[in-house]
């Protein structure tokens, strides 16, 4: 019974080692109150982002470019170049979710014909957004995915720091955080 006992207490300290919350909890993200989806389309340069698995093969040039259709829906064109110079695209589709000038979008990559399966539609939260919509700060509720766009491919210095440090105060994690190639 003498044998159990360390190992009693050693299973007990781990038990509550992995009930302490790793961070001090994060309030809920929220997104803009508002967005003008038509005002929105248009070409947007990646400015720096959190490292994602879909975009590993983009060394330079990213770029997202949306269009409105027809029924609503915005189609959704990212693009980049790879570390030979040639251009990758992925074609998708986004939908808000809520009312007409909701910040929360959903987006999917997969063929159309899968658009009925919810794992396939990713969250795109519009968390930050310039006035005149030069510049937008976009993430999701677990702040997993991280990106900064422009219209332009940079942005300037006093812009970016000022986005860095409301994302801080937000909890996102700056370290993590890459720039993008134009």
């Amino acid at each position: 019974m003498k044998i159990w006992a360390p190992i009693r207490s050693l299973a007990l300290a781990w038990a509550c080692v992995l009930s302490m919350p790793a961070q001090a909890e994060l309030a809920p993200l929220k997104t803009v109150a508002a967005v003008d989806v038509p005002r929105y389309m248009g070409t947007w340069h990646e400015v720096a982002k959190y490292p994602n698995w879909f975009q590993k093969k983009c060394a330079s040039s990213t770029q997202a470019t949306y269009s409105l259709q027809a029924d609503g829906r915005v189609q959704v064109l990212n693009r980049c170049k790879t570390d030979k110079g040639e251009w990758s695209e992925a074609l998708g589709a986004a939908r808000q979710i809520g009312g007409p000038t909701s910040a929360q979008l959903k987006v999917r990559f997969a063929p159309a014909w899968l658009s009925f399966i919810p794992m396939v539609w990713g969250d795109y939260w519009i968390i930050d957004l310039d006035p005149d919509y030069q510049w937008v700060v976009v993430s999701e509720p677990k702040r997993e995915y991280l990106w900064i766009l422009s219209r332009t491919p940079q942005l300037p210095a006093a812009t970016y720091q000022a986005l860095l440090a409301k994302l801080d105060k937000l909890g996102f994690d700056l370290k993590k955080i890459e720039l993008s190639k134009p």
